[in-house]
């Protein structure tokens, strides 16, 4: 879910504090193939750092779809050691060798022969325990301006989706649903209206 600005993204941490579980500086650089295989494919490869260089996760994700505030994506992740994660912003061509089943599947599966690195942005991400949801309270910092948005992980999303609703009407925080990705606000160069 959407909030419209910093103000609303504000008071929602105020309302979860007892629930807080941590908060994360996070880092995505994204990749796509040396002759666009990715893009093509509606697919990204991300590589995600954590508060610096403490954690770094390979993530490729595919068939995203947003529909009615709630996104499906299929998504893999693996942890790859972070050193290894900034030789590979630096120079793309080392993703080929890098050992991480994710990277493999890419090659295999896309036909890819090198990478060409997209750019990224930065997120601070808080994560709250809250009615038995993982809730992840971002702002996201591009290079054109700052989202802010909820997000929730379930098996169910439909619930959470109207358990995060109730929530937020009850509390007076404003909010819209999603219509795009971060990568497709990233890719598209300009903050959602």
């Amino acid at each position: 879910m959407k909030l419209p600005d910093a103000a609303a993204h504000q008071e929602v941490p105020q309302l979860l504090a007892p629930f807080r579980l941590a908060t994360y500086l996070q880092e995505n650089v994204f990749f796509d193939g040396s002759d666009g295989e990715l893009s093509g494919a509606r697919a990204v490869l991300r590589l995600r750092f954590y508060d610096g260089d403490s954690r770094c996760v390979v993530s490729l994700k595919g068939k995203a779809v947003i529909a009615d505030g709630i996104s499906r994506v299929d998504e893999a992740e693996e942890d790859v050691d972070s050193t290894l994660g900034r030789a590979c912003v630096a120079e793309p061509w080392r993703l080929v060798g890098l050992e991480c089943g994710i990277v493999k599947r890419v090659l295999a599966e896309y036909g890819c022969k090198g990478f060409v690195c997209l750019g990224g942005f930065r997120n601070v991400r808080g994560v709250f325990d809250w009615q038995g949801l993982k809730i992840e309270l971002d702002e996201t910092q591009y290079d054109f301006g700052t989202c802010y948005e909820i997000e929730c992980e379930s098996h169910d999303p439909e619930r959470a989706k109207k358990v995060l609703e109730g929530f937020l009407v009850e509390n007076g925080v404003p909010f819209s649903h999603s219509a795009k990705s971060k990568f497709a606000i990233f890719r598209s160069g300009k903050l959602p209206n």
